[in-house]
């Protein structure tokens, strides 16, 4: 039988424990660091990129229309459905309109015309207040300041939404890349 006598080095041992475990910590730290970075710089235009076409509805409109105005150049080229009606003004072109929507803005339901820029060729054939269905791409432009403008590349007759009313923005909205 034979007996090993160690002699264990305490002083070496702890500190060869305790650096291994500031490493882990540091590395949990960094990780943990990286992820609330990360998920905190979501936007909507996350969301954008990763689909080829996003619909806006009634439950989110201005808040997109919102983001999208004071963010123009981060949703440039991106493609956007949605419905709206023709809405014009004396000095657009004869290829410009607004595809808008009746925002309400006070408790007695009065409302504003709030809606996007568009230019398309085939918009003469569609009147005034008549309801459409559009597709395009946003594209950034000038109309009495930088505003971004849809190109549209779809048009189409649509019925007027059983939600037709939309509202402004508010903080519920939360620029994600789950939402717009």
């Amino acid at each position: 039988m034979f007996i090993y006598n160690l002699k264990l080095n305490e002083d070496k041992i702890f500190k060869t424990i305790l650096g291994i475990l500031l490493v882990i910590i540091s590395l949990l730290i960094i990780y943990v660091c990286y992820i609330l970075i990360n998920k905190s710089t979501f936007k909507t235009s996350d969301y954008l990129r990763e689909s080829n076409l996003y619909e806006l509805n009634s439950s989110n409109y201005t808040s997109v229309l919102k983001n999208v105005h004071d963010n123009i150049d981060i949703y440039v080229g991106q493609n956007i459905k949605f419905t709206g009606f023709v809405y014009r003004l004396y000095d657009f072109s004869d290829d410009q309109f607004v595809i808008g929507r009746n925002m309400i803005i006070s408790s007695d339901y009065k409302s504003v015309v709030v809606g996007f820029l568009c230019s398309s060729s085939e918009i003469k054939n569609y009147k005034d207040n008549e309801w459409v269905e559009i597709e395009g791409t946003i594209t950034k432009g000038d109309y009495h300041g930088e505003i971004p403008i849809i190109k549209i590349t779809k048009i189409n007759n649509a019925d007027v939404p059983s939600e037709e009313y939309v509202y402004p923005p508010d903080n519920s909205f939360v620029t994600t890349s789950t939402v717009l």
